[in-house]
């Protein structure tokens, strides 16, 4: 299963040559490093190990700098490790060309922080009466009251507290287009996180692996228009 580790960029807009806009998120994924090579001798499964984007070498603790000098660079800010692309070996890099427009995707990121919020927006939890002078709008309601349970407030009960910040997956995105000189990938639709926040790019673990790219719409003035 082949992937790559990115960046979240941030939301725009393409149009194919029917004039049909397609929105998209931008992630920028440098070349990532492999920093090890998992075996089935050594570790009990064959995978390898992705670093993306340098730190600053006084930032970094001594155990990432030795890892990060077995593969002739430096330590890297974003590690994750890929099954099923044994291919590359220590050292060499991966780029965004092992995709191409057309392929189905599942990116993974962290989903943006809500701070601390009440039941009615975190679990979507019903509103009290808003008439016959009712105080009970958006509080909380009963929560020891579920049979015969001896008032004891059970595990998962629905109530407020911190939202977002998880770890969430958006499956069966479609990737739109491909630039290996700017290290780009458009995708479409949108990914979780907030912008620059870091994302694990993966081809789809759904069945249908890709479908007819879509053409885009060209901007590049040809030199005979522009004599």
């Amino acid at each position: 299963m082949k992937g790559i580790l990115g960046r979240k960029l941030g939301m725009t807009q393409v149009f194919t040559e029917d004039g049909v806009l397609i929105p998209v998120t931008v992630i920028e994924a440098t070349p990532n490093i492999v920093m090890q090579k998992k075996t089935a001798e050594n570790d009990g499964y064959d995978a390898i190990q992705l670093g993306f984007e340098d730190i600053k070498e006084h930032r970094a603790t001594k155990a990432a700098k030795g890892h990060a000098s077995k593969a002739n660079t430096g330590p890297k800010r974003f590690i994750r490790e890929f099954k099923g692309m044994d291919d590359y070996e220590l050292g060499s890099e991966v780029k965004v060309d092992i995709f191409s427009a057309g392929d189905m995707v599942d990116i993974t990121g962290v989903s943006k922080g809500k701070g601390y919020m009440g039941t009615i927006y975190r679990n979507n939890a019903a509103r009290g009466p808003k008439t016959h002078g009712s105080g009970h709008h958006r509080h909380i309601g009963s929560l020891a009251t579920i049979g015969r349970n001896n008032g004891v407030i059970n595990k998962g009960t629905a109530m407020a507290g911190h939202e977002g910040a998880l770890t969430t997956t958006n499956q069966n995105l479609e990737v739109i287009k491909v630039d290996s000189n700017e290290n780009y990938i458009l995708v479409k639709g949108n990914v979780p996180g907030p912008k620059r926040g870091l994302v694990v790019v993966k081809e789809t673990v759904k069945r249908v692996k890709s479908k007819k790219a879509v053409e885009l719409l060209s901007y590049e003035v040809s030199t005979k228009e522009a004599e």
